[in-house]
């Protein structure tokens, strides 16, 4: 489970979890651990996070049961109806800039598509220090960048990468209370409401 700014800079990542595990349970981990140190944000401040994250406090998740990633719009196999998909179509597109830094990691450090079969700690280690470099060379660019720059250029661009960006074994014989379908948490109703609030307005504007 990764963070990232709208700069396509990581500012978080809990490493070490297998690819079929359930993102809200990495979250819970992550959320709960002390030792983790979760960013939490701000208050009045939100991260974006996909379906698969509960509602609450500090995460503002897309309505269920509803069209939302951003193919399925361009597909125009019909027209967006309601606030519900407007607001969804929204989020995906803001949302959509963690696929791209996930994409432009990975296609920059052929040795994340590929992870030879080094002790899984020192995994671990090559997954944050290529992070680290990425945000290096975004925050300090000296030429085009031949990854950053088709991203800079088309804000719909998402690399094949994108999808394939958890690497690692299981960490998570963690926690049994953890329960990977929990979709509610503290501050859901206020979330909700929240989401309603920016749903009317991206209608009405």
């Amino acid at each position: 489970m990764a963070i990232c700014d709208f700069n396509m800079c990581f500012t978080y990542v809990v490493p070490g979890w297998e690819g079929s595990a359930h993102d809200s349970r990495i979250f819970q981990r992550a959320y709960r651990d002390l030792r983790c140190n979760f960013p939490y944000p701000p208050q009045g401040k939100y991260y974006l996070v996909d379906a698969g994250y509960p509602l609450q406090n500090g995460l503002l998740k897309p309505y269920p049961e509803t069209r939302y990633h951003l193919p399925d719009f361009a597909r125009g196999e019909r027209p967006i109806e309601g606030r519900r998909e407007l607001f969804n179509k929204a989020h995906s597109s803001l949302r959509s800039v963690i696929e791209r830094t996930f994409g432009v990691w990975k296609k920059r450090w052929s040795i994340l598509r590929g992870m030879s079969p080094y002790k899984f700690s020192k995994q671990c280690v090559i997954v944050v220090a290529t992070m680290a470099l990425h945000n290096y060379i975004r925050r300090h660019p000296s030429r085009v960048d031949l990854e950053f720059g088709p991203c800079d250029e088309d804000e719909n661009l998402v690399y094949p990468e994108a999808y394939e960006h958890r690497t690692g074994e299981n960490l998570s014989n963690a926690d049994p209370n953890i329960d990977p379908t929990n979709t509610e948490g503290s501050g859901s109703t206020a979330m909700a409401a929240l989401r309603d609030f920016i749903a009317d307005q991206i209608q009405n504007s």
